[in-house]
């Protein structure tokens, strides 16, 4: 028996070592922990049950027979993160460079189907060279196995994907079938075809970095939500992130325990410009309405016309979806309405009540816009929330012009709750741009035609650059004083708490991709 367990002990520590000790010194050299400290950091002590530790790959192809390490470059296995039952792989980039085999994917594939089956997150710790060219098609097939199963539990479970590594070719679609994906700055990178392909076939000189470093996809591409300055710090937003959300779809956030008291918010009434052309800080007006310090903002670097994060009011988890009048007037464009609609969809997913902050002057103009399509995209948004079925409240704090007002969660396309600020203006355009069209003839023929114009502005916006037209059809719910907002969001998300919507009977809507 004793000859028995000290063959086991010696396969366990064969396991641990990976690729060997120089490989972890110089994956330690790139500041990158290994799979297995990433794991350990990630997962509560003590918490993590290793699954297919001694599974070895089957490729017997040039000599890779002769090269055989236990668990077969992955680490996958399920633990628990401040108490909750997650699924996570880490990919192990001192074997075989990460790259992924036949049975690499199938111990990823055996913890996602585990993890649809309990209802519990999975986490995606991605550090891989790429598909493992030994084994040519095979490994190809891995890959198709893992974005179908990533389809599958779209939805059902959160997906979260944390790029540590290279992470290019075929690997990149599924971090981009998931709900989140984070990467950490200058040891990760993600691209379809790299550096040498680039250069190849377009002739352009480009590095690693500047292709699909972090910092190019957190502000250019959006590809990733969330940028991390190391390891630890990415594992630490992970774990955040994760506090929001629930296990799965059929269950809610965890409401932290919070006793309501003064819920009144001066320093609200005192953001707003008395220019109405001035901007202001929406994150000023996020700070004044939430719980303190509860902000975590996701896409904080892309499309900045607009922000989307989680916060907690009262102790609930809600997701906020706002305009930001410091970037662009807060206008609507391609971007920002590609990520309002993906963040408004996820929140659907599972059960995150919304909170729109509306300062929107309309869609931005140009051919630039036209011709990248923001018809089609603008429509993303108008989609994701007219199809949430989640508890939705709106405040208008300043400017909801044109159509971008119906877009950004009007009582039209079935928001629950819509309030306004005394400051609000709601109308089809700006008082100047309206009073030149509906005017247009008086002014011409007026003695002063510019005075005339400021004399049309000032009485088409004592008409429509206010919310009590709009309260008066019941299209805004109430006009509120800022400094009550916090109070009356804490009642209105509470009493709309056992919200319960029937969906149309259809396989699926058809959303404007």
């Amino acid at each position: 028996m004793n000859s028995k367990i000290e063959n086991l002990n010696n396969r366990i520590a064969l396991a641990h070592l990976g690729g060997g000790e120089e490989r972890i010194k110089k994956q330690h050299a790139k500041k990158k922990l290994t799979a297995r400290e990433r794991v350990s950091y990630l997962l509560d002590e003590g918490s993590f049950e290793e699954i297919g530790m001694l599974v070895t790959h089957r490729t017997t192809d040039f000599g890779m027979e002769k090269e055989l390490y236990y668990g077969d470059g992955v680490i996958t296995g399920y633990g628990t993160i401040n108490s909750r039952l997650v699924y996570v792989f880490a990919q192990d980039f001192t074997v075989f460079g990460g790259a992924l085999s036949e049975t690499h994917a199938e111990k990823i594939c055996k913890i996602m189907d585990q993890a649809v089956k309990v209802g519990a997150p999975v986490i995606g710790l991605n550090d891989s060279g790429g598909a493992r060219i030994q084994e040519g098609v095979r490994s190809l097939g891995g890959y198709a196995d893992i974005f179908y199963r990533n389809v599958q539990a779209s939805g059902v479970i959160p997906q979260l994907s944390a790029i540590m590594g290279p992470c290019a070719g075929g690997a990149v679609y599924s971090p981009a079938m998931t709900d989140f994906t984070f990467m950490v700055e200058d040891t990760s990178y993600m691209f379809v075809t790299g550096p040498n392909v680039v250069k190849t076939v377009t002739n352009e000189e480009v590095t690693a970095e500047e292709l699909g470093g972090a910092s190019t996809h957190s502000t250019k591409s959006g590809v990733t939500h969330i940028t991390s300055a190391n390891d630890i710090q990415c594992l630490d937003d992970v774990k955040t992130l994760l506090s929001y959300i629930p296990q799965n779809n059929r269950e809610t956030t965890k409401k932290l325990a919070y006793e309501l008291g003064n819920e009144i918010r001066e320093t609200l009434e005192s953001i707003l410009p008395d220019n109405p052309n001035k901007p202001y800080d929406m994150h000023q007006v996020i700070k004044g309405i939430i719980d303190e310090d509860s902000f975590f903002e996701i896409h904080k670097d892309f499309a900045q016309n607009i922000l989307v994060g989680f916060a907690r009011i009262a102790g609930r988890s809600i997701g906020i979806v706002a305009n930001q009048p410091m970037n662009l007037a807060g206008c609507l464009d391609v971007n920002s309405s590609v990520k309002g609609a993906r963040f408004t969809r996820f929140c659907d997913c599972f059960n995150i009540p919304l909170l729109v902050l509306v300062d929107v002057p309309g869609f931005l103009p140009g051919t630039d816009q036209e011709w990248n399509a923001i018809i089609t995209n603008g429509a993303k948004l108008l989609y994701a929330l007219s199809e949430a079925t989640v508890p939705r409240v709106t405040v208008i704090t300043r400017k909801a012009y044109g159509g971008a007002y119906d877009v950004m969660n009007s009582k039209h396309i079935g928001a629950d709750m819509n309030f306004a600020w005394p400051t609000a203006e709601i109308a089809v355009m700006g008082a100047k741009g309206a009073a030149e069209i509906i005017f247009k003839n008086e002014i011409k023929s007026a003695k002063d035609p510019e005075e005339k114009w400021k004399e049309k502005e000032a009485e088409y916006a004592s008409k429509f650059a206010d919310p009590y037209r709009a309260a008066r059809r019941g299209f805004i719910d109430e006009v509120i004083y800022p400094k009550n907002t916090r109070r009356k969001l804490i009642k209105a998300f509470q009493m709309l708490e056992s919200k319960e919507v029937v969906r149309p009977n259809r396989k699926h809507g058809n959303i404007p991709l």
